[in-house]
């Protein structure tokens, strides 16, 4: 701890994931923004007028920041500036600027618009698309506190905020009490947990586990959210043609709908796992002793069982992304193959609408493309080009994170993005003004159904 009374941190390795989780842990209340451009810019260009974060009016006056006072000024009748001044600590800043005086100003004259200004430049200019602002207050010595973080969008961390708070993908910013959300997840489990003991006790702890806590497989999962999806929208099939927002419900039902799904399978799943690894499969009296020297003895096994839970999570987001499309394709009556091994063993996600015709050399077969899907790209997307050879490539994902300078890079080798409907205007992405990003809906609309009657 400093002399002024801040917890201070030094960052390597994984010290982010254990700051965030640790600051999770002890903070109070979590204000947690997903960035505008806007929001990065100002530390990115010299010419851009915002000099910090902007702040809705609800979480300016929600309480989480000091109430502000109107400003003395010279010119008794101009607009009244409101304002408040507080400490920050920003643990990811170099030394001399992990201390910062910030300040929260509302320009009354320019209607709602307020910001959060002095700031670590540093803790910005860097940052992803869509990237987060997390905020934890918490009382130290009869004072407020104020610990200030920023996640990447294309970081592990940021997969871990998401999942320590439950946060939606189409989440922009929010109030969180941390330990108010790790008592709604125990009571999610609390009564499965019951069950799981009385299992144990009975000794049918691994039929248990096959019948209850069991994870479907990828496609079955896949098929459980889009049918939740079809019934709440009053839906047979999910024909992309007779969707407003394709892409939007593609969004929906791998990232928000199906995410949900797996969670709680997950849950379960792991913790039949942990009690095995633990206490084995045959009900015996335990010491407290016992059970903590398992714990110890186990520890490689359950390390492990962590990491295949992350693993699971990621690989099971791009298989079922490819499920959702698939699905999309067939109820419009779209042809296609999957997977198809073409030259130098390349196998492109879907080829519309065949092989054969793509292949063909007749002139009609410029009409058909390839289309890969992927979840996230990060440096992912450079692989599709070993896919594309002369042939038309369209690239889908929901990603938010993704760059500008990548963008064109994409454009330069001829691929291109088709993303959710939501993503192209928001103003945390940078798809915006790229002419190879299209929607699902222009996709479908320009691309797929002009060229339908050729590939029938």
């Amino acid at each position: 701890m400093n002399e002024q009374g801040f917890l201070d941190f030094e960052i390597g390795g994984d010290g982010l994931a254990e700051i965030l989780t640790e600051f999770l842990a002890r903070a109070d209340k979590v204000l947690v923004k997903k960035l505008s451009n806007n929001d990065r810019d100002w530390a990115r260009f010299p010419n851009k007028h915002q000099a910090g974060v902007y702040i809705p009016a609800e979480q300016r006056e929600g309480g989480f920041f000091p109430p502000l006072e109107v400003k003395a000024r010279a010119d008794a009748d101009a607009a009244p500036i409101r304002e408040a001044w507080f400490d920050t600590l920003w643990p990811q800043a170099t030394a001399d600027m992990r201390l910062k005086r910030s300040r929260i100003v509302h320009y009354t004259s320019k209607g709602a618009e307020t910001h959060m200004t002095r700031l670590p430049k540093e803790c910005f200019e860097q940052l992803s698309p869509a990237s987060f602002l997390v905020m934890g207050q918490y009382r130290q010595d009869k004072r407020i506190v104020y610990e200030c973080l920023t996640i990447d969008s294309a970081s592990d961390e940021a997969e871990l905020l998401l999942t320590l708070l439950d946060i939606k993908p189409d989440f922009l910013i929010g109030e969180f009490e941390p330990a108010e959300v790790r008592a709604r997840e125990q009571d999610q489990v609390l009564g499965f947990a019951e069950e799981l003991i009385a299992a144990w006790i009975a000794g049918r702890i691994v039929e248990f586990g096959t019948s209850n806590a069991a994870m479907p497989k990828t496609e079955e999962l896949a098929g459980l959210a889009r049918a939740r999806f079809l019934e709440a929208h009053r839906l047979n099939k999910l024909n992309p043609f007779e969707i407003a927002r394709p892409g939007d419900a593609l969004r929906e039902i791998s990232r928000i709908i199906e995410w949900d799904l797996f969670r709680g399978f997950q849950r379960r799943e792991r913790a039949v796992e942990l009690v095995r690894i633990v206490l084995g499969d045959e009900p015996r009296d335990m010491t407290m002793a016992e059970i903590i020297r398992r714990l110890i003895d186990e520890l490689p096994r359950i390390d492990a069982l962590m990491l295949s839970a992350s693993q699971q999570r990621k690989s099971r987001a791009g298989y079922s992304y490819e499920h959702h499309i698939e699905a999309m394709l067939t109820g419009g009556n779209i042809p296609f193959e999957k997977q198809v091994v073409i030259e130098a063993k390349k196998r492109p996600d879907f080829i519309l609408p065949s092989l054969a015709f793509v292949s063909s050399g007749r002139e009609v077969a410029a009409t058909g493309l390839i289309l890969s899907a992927k979840t996230t790209l990060r440096e992912r997307w450079k692989q599709v080009e070993r896919e594309k050879g002369e042939r038309r490539l369209y690239l889908a994902t929901v990603d938010e994170n993704i760059a500008g300078n990548a963008i064109l890079d994409m454009a330069g080798i001829g691929v291109q993005l088709v993303i959710p409907e939501s993503l192209m205007d928001a103003k945390e992405t940078e798809y915006a003004g790229h002419p190879n990003v299209l929607t699902f809906r222009r996709f479908c609309d320009e691309v797929l159904s002009p060229n339908l009657h050729f590939w029938a």
